[in-house]
């Protein structure tokens, strides 16, 4: 009798696994490389390899929250759409790029703007604090991570002030990263003081939201707006760079840009679609035109792009701005788990003669994803890339510019979370001046770095590359 039980388990799991293995070749929108794992799992691991590939191998999202979705976007483009005399000269920009970026995003590459680059200290907080206590119509405030700490409580501290004195205020922090804070003291207290305040994705039941998204869905963008008259935007959470939850791997090092200009209104729009798709309530009447704040001023473009789009990932935006390259690249990444076409544009760059210069930090909070970019190494050093381990602390800056004239900084880590699962933003900077004062913050980096040579690779023990050689393989799944 147990034998014949026995036989009957094994019949189901190889026709279940069989089912699962047609369903993952039929699937749209999945690299090769990515079905081919899949595959693997599932036949080499029992019962568990179908689990997996429920929980993690789609993007799956609720039908009718992605129409939501998609129907917010709509409302949002087709309002006031910006005057033609902001759109950035041809000439100012890199056209196959801006079509790139365009393409994913859905925003042009806008003229007449002011960027500043923030302190890389907690001074960068106190300038963010300063500016909601400036405030006077409405502050809107998003962030992946949001602590409880001395920098989150002054920021939460200076959004119910404005609250109190009768500015709108509006906070979505994420669920997950967030979940200190939404803990704290400090959630009542914003709220109490008339802050409106959501989490994005909350957890809710998990075996039932399991059914119909997937769980780790997060939103990772960073987005400050105050009266729809600057904004902040780039890598850095509300937090202080001794990262409380984390605290081994600090100082966690990062880059914030506080802009000025119409393209205040494109991170408006990120803001206001996350608001009303989160919230349902419309506020499409606040995407206001923003005035030029200094002629020509810079040139800028928002790129959000999140799983429920469809028409590419910020890597596709990376890979054009890589391939445009003629001189020089420079890339600041805590994560590096690429998908093919970047990886192979990156070491294409250095092939064909591009100095290409990678930093990333010497030591990952993530021992996975650390192992995973450690098995892309020797393919990038073999290339020819120059490949610079940051030293005291967590390099957590997203950057990459390209001969000096042009960047995109933001919220998307080199890594196929960041690519597939996460809504992230980032903004490409077209301007000489401004990428020169980027590339002088990545200088700073590098004077903190050490570099890692091609013969140190391959002098690695055996298991160690073992490790790290397996971990890449795996890089489709994570």
């Amino acid at each position: 009798m147990r034998g014949m039980w026995a036989s009957v388990f094994v019949l189901l799991h190889w026709s279940a696994a069989l089912a699962f293995t047609a369903r993952v070749l039929l699937r749209p929108r999945m690299e090769p490389s990515a079905r081919l794992v899949w595959i693997m799992v599932i036949e080499a691991v029992p019962v568990l390899g179908i689990i997996a590939y429920l929980l993690f191998g789609e993007v799956r999202m609720n039908q009718a929250e992605v129409q939501r979705m998609a129907d917010v976007r709509d409302r949002l483009t087709g309002l006031r759409l910006p005057s033609p005399h902001v759109v950035a000269e041809p000439a100012a920009v890199d056209l196959p790029v801006v079509a790139a970026n365009a393409a994913v995003g859905g925003m042009d590459a806008l003229a007449g703007n002011r960027l500043e680059l923030l302190e890389e200290s907690d001074q960068a907080i106190e300038r963010l604090v300063q500016a909601v206590d400036g405030a006077r119509d409405h502050v809107h405030v998003l962030f992946y991570i949001w602590l409880p700490d001395h920098s989150g409580s002054r920021v939460a501290d200076a959004v119910a002030r404005a609250a109190q004195r009768g500015v709108a205020c509006r906070v979505i922090v994420d669920a997950l990263g967030s979940r200190a804070l939404v803990r704290s003291a400090l959630w009542p207290q914003m709220q109490q003081a008339g802050v409106e305040c959501v989490t994005a994705f909350p957890w809710g039941l998990p075996f039932i939201s399991i059914l119909f998204r997937r769980l780790d869905l997060r939103n990772h963008r960073k987005v400050v707006v105050v009266d729809n008259r600057l904004a902040m935007t780039g890598s850095r959470n509300c937090a202080d760079m001794a990262f409380a939850i984390k605290p081994r791997f600090a100082p966690w090092v990062d880059i914030l840009v506080q802009v000025e200009g119409p393209v205040v209104r494109q991170l408006q729009a990120v803001f206001l679609a996350d608001w009303m798709s989160y919230t349902g309530r419309d506020l499409g009447e606040m995407q206001q035109p923003v005035p030029a704040a200094a002629l020509p001023g810079v040139n800028a473009q928002v790129v959000a792009t999140g799983p429920d789009l469809r028409a590419g990932s910020i890597s596709d935006c990376l890979s054009g701005m890589l391939h445009a390259a003629r001189d020089r690249v420079t890339i600041t990444t805590p994560y590096y788990v690429p998908d093919a076409a970047l990886d192979a544009a990156i070491r294409a760059a250095a092939r064909r003669g591009v100095a290409v210069t990678m930093i990333l930090p010497a030591r990952n909070d993530s021992l996975v994803v650390g192992s995973t970019s450690q098995g892309f190494y020797y393919g990038l050093l073999a290339a020819g890339v120059r490949l610079m381990l940051f030293q005291p602390g967590l390099l957590h800056a997203k950057i990459l510019t390209v001969d000096g004239r042009m960047a995109m900084i933001g919220s998307a880590n080199l890594d196929r979370r960041s690519f597939e699962l996460n809504y992230e933003v980032n903004m490409a900077v077209f301007d000489p001046q401004t990428v020169a004062a980027i590339d002088a913050r990545q200088d700073s980096y590098l004077a903190r770095a050490r570099q890692i040579s091609l013969d140190e690779v391959r002098g690695w023990s055996a298991l160690r590359r073992m490790r790290n050689n397996l971990m890449a393989l795996a890089a489709p799944l994570l």
